[in-house]
């Protein structure tokens, strides 16, 4: 895989950007579809921009006692993280970087995220933020095992950490097929990751916006910025994991790699309306006693074939 320094980096924050407010205002025509509102598809795809340019120019909101170094620097976190874990993200046959421990490096920077938001919901001095902080924090816990072993899984079947070692590996055989476990963990891990659809309980309208609910203008404006980053993100990994990378008839492999990570981000969005917002408690059984035994049995099936 051909790696990238210079001129990758800088390209690749403006790369995101741009998927994320097409998945923005994709999300935006469904929603008034959904809500089979008069209004013109142009009209709601303009909504994110409308939105952007109200935060841009809205007043950064202070609270009494407040940590600011604490609290700005979550907020900016959040987005760095994502950007920081795109990295190893590998376009068709090209990645900005493609170290020996790409998996590691993914997962690190998605703990970084975890520190982010616990941090930004703490620095408000504000009980509703830190709610949604400590909620993301136990949600953390709940998926942080099945997502580990669900990239251990694949780095097993592949024999490398390195990602694009990974997307070799399925020169013939996507691991999506013999390890279907692991990919359907890691699109649940990957929406709880970024907090997302059934995962928004940090974000929960029970605490007028959790983490967000202090934050206004420009710092509500980056945070959640952060969060498409990071569900842009989640799905982008999901091809080099388990659906070949950018392997594919026709079309060229950074076409093909596009068209894939549009497909997961799709059902990402999909799931956020068609699922209920789970309760914690319920989704640590669920984690615990469900998907964590299920990754553990997947990763040693993988383990027996490769050892064979």
């Amino acid at each position: 895989m051909t790696e990238g320094t210079g001129w990758a980096v800088l390209v690749l924050p403006l790369a995101l950007t741009a998927f994320a407010l097409l998945a923005l205002a994709a999300d935006a025509v469904v929603e008034v579809r959904v809500a089979h509102a008069r209004r013109s598809v142009a009209a709601a795809a303009a909504d994110p921009w409308r939105e952007v340019a109200r935060l841009l120019v809205g007043q950064r909101r202070t609270t009494v006692a407040a940590d600011g170094v604490l609290w700005r620097s979550g907020v900016v976190t959040v987005p760095l993280a994502a950007l920081l874990a795109a990295l190893v993200l590998p376009l068709g046959g090209f990645a900005a970087a493609d170290p020996g421990v790409g998996i590691v490096w993914f997962n690190a920077m998605e703990i970084l995220g975890w520190a982010a938001l616990w941090t930004a919901g703490w620095g408000p001095n504000s009980p509703l933020s830190l709610i949604g902080g400590y909620r993301f924090v136990a949600q953390g816990m709940c998926y942080e095992l099945p997502h580990m072993f669900a990239l251990i899984t694949a780095a097993t079947g592949a024999g490398t950490l390195r990602v694009g070692g990974i997307v070799d590996a399925q020169a013939e055989l996507w691991f999506v097929v013999w390890m279907p476990v692991g990919f359907v963990v890691y699109l649940i891990s990957a929406a709880a990751m970024a907090f997302w659809g059934p995962f928004d309980a940090p974000l929960g309208r029970d605490l007028s916006g959790g983490v967000v609910a202090e934050l206004s203008g420009v710092d509500r404006l980056v945070l959640l910025t952060g969060r498409w980053l990071l569900v842009v993100v989640a799905a982008g990994m999901a091809v080099p994991l388990f659906l070949g990378g950018g392997r594919g008839p026709l079309l060229p492999a950074w076409l093909w790699t596009l068209v894939k990570t549009a497909l997961v981000l799709t059902f990402l969005l999909w799931s956020r309306r068609r699922f209920p917002t789970v309760r914690m408690e319920r989704f640590t059984e669920v984690s615990w006693l469900v998907l964590l035994p299920l990754t553990i049995l997947q990763a040693l099936i993988v383990a027996l074939v490769v050892l064979v």
